[in-house]
């Protein structure tokens, strides 16, 4: 692999990022509402004060649950399915690059500008805080950044499996959408719905949850803020009380993991699939 292709590639990407109307909103809405959850009215109602880092980090959490893989999903969706679409995929693979090199620069530029857009948003919501001499917690508020960032990475690797298994925008987009629901919210209410129809173990509830990437980042936002798990109900109790401080690294692990195996499969698929689609295009 060449990694000044893959480089230029990427530079090409976090350019065609920036000039995305809706990634460029969606960048300018995290940094308000970020900011916007630092504000807190005192009890008189009449002043706005900063928060602490560690509340700041826990009225985030929600935020990037719904926001992150929203945006992160449809980028990488749609990104490698219009090329594909319009044909300048096979116009870049008619160069002297090989197929990682497309697919990795391409999701090195994505993951680029994707994490540009949520330091921006963090950041300005930090810098605010520091300006109010607010210290407290600051290392969990970094954490929490950290972890979101895992949770960009991993939405985006799915994003791009998505791509390479459609062939048009559309249906890449239509797919992320579902993709993106499915993990907010019929995820959520399908443990709760099973779990009372039925009847299942507490354990059994927790391996279910900590399949679906978001909660696996919910659970390790909450337990990097408060050290324990008491506010997700028994499946947070039993969590805390069977793994202990070992919790926190099997978190990160299933986060990484689902960074990495998504993007392999792309990767597989995308180097089977798109050449015949490239050969099609030049004939």
């Amino acid at each position: 692999m060449d990694f000044a292709n893959v480089w230029t590639i990427a530079q090409k990407e976090v350019r065609d990022a920036l000039r995305n109307r809706w990634f460029v909103l969606f960048t300018i809405a995290f940094a308000v509402l970020a900011l916007a959850l630092s504000l807190l009215s005192q009890p008189s109602g009449t002043q706005l004060r900063l928060a602490s880092y560690g509340r700041t980090a826990a009225g985030l959490i929600n935020l990037v649950l719904l926001f992150v893989p929203l945006i992160a999903l449809t980028l990488g969706a749609s990104g490698l399915a219009s090329d594909r679409e319009t044909g300048a995929l096979a116009y870049l693979l008619a160069q002297p690059v090989n197929h990682s090199e497309v697919l990795f620069g391409k999701y090195i530029g994505m993951a680029t500008a994707l994490l540009s857009s949520l330091a921006l948003g963090f950041g300005i919501a930090g810098i605010a805080l520091i300006q109010q001499g607010t210290t407290a917690n600051a290392l969990g508020y970094l954490v929490t950044v950290g972890l979101a960032c895992l949770l960009a990475l991993s939405m985006l690797s799915v994003g791009f499996l998505i791509a390479v298994l459609v062939h048009k925008t559309s249906t890449a987009l239509t797919s992320s959408l579902f993709a993106w629901l499915f993990l907010v919210f019929i995820g959520d209410l399908g443990i709760m719905g099973a779990a009372i129809i039925t009847q299942m173990p507490i354990a059994t509830i927790f391996w279910i949850a900590t399949l679906n990437p978001l909660q696996m980042f919910k659970m390790a936002a909450i337990l990097n803020i408060q050290a324990n798990l008491e506010v997700l109900g028994p499946a947070g109790l039993y969590a805390t009380e069977t793994y202990g401080t070992a919790l926190m690294p099997m978190l990160l692990l299933g986060l990484l993991l689902w960074v990495i195996v998504p993007l392999a499969l792309a990767q597989f698929t995308f180097s089977t699939r798109s050449f015949i689609t490239a050969k099609r295009s030049l004939a």
